[in-house]
């Protein structure tokens, strides 16, 4: 067992930022922050992942949905699938759970073979 200190804390100062607070072979986990008003630039991830809002309020975009987010919000967004926050109207403090752990499997057109 591991206690995960300062996990679901708004770290970010002026753009998206995102603080991995635990690897394991099967996952990982940390907290994404996004001030309001900021532009969320992320790339689709090659894992699936889950987002558990603890607080404030945007809406999460995909091509083919738009859903609004608050605390409690809980969506699964599948490997693959571009998404990001859009109008970040209150500043969005995010619990991410990757499985596998982000960054393992190759990015789409990679032939280095490595994760």
């Amino acid at each position: 067992m591991k206690l995960i200190e300062d996990a679901g804390s708004f770290s970010a100062t002026t753009g998206p930022t995102y603080v991995e607070q635990l690897r394991t072979p099967e996952l990982s986990f940390g907290t994404y922050s996004l001030p309001a008003g900021c532009v969320d630039t992320q790339s689709p991830h090659t894992e699936d992942e889950i987002y558990v809002v603890v607080s404030g309020r945007a809406t999460l975009w995909t091509e083919e949905l738009s859903l609004p987010v608050g605390p409690g919000s809980t969506v699964f967004v599948p490997a693959n699938e571009p998404h990001r926050f859009t109008e970040v109207t209150e500043d969005l403090t995010t619990l991410v759970f990757f499985a596998p752990p982000e960054g393992v499997r190759d990015q789409p057109g990679d032939d280095s073979g490595g994760g």
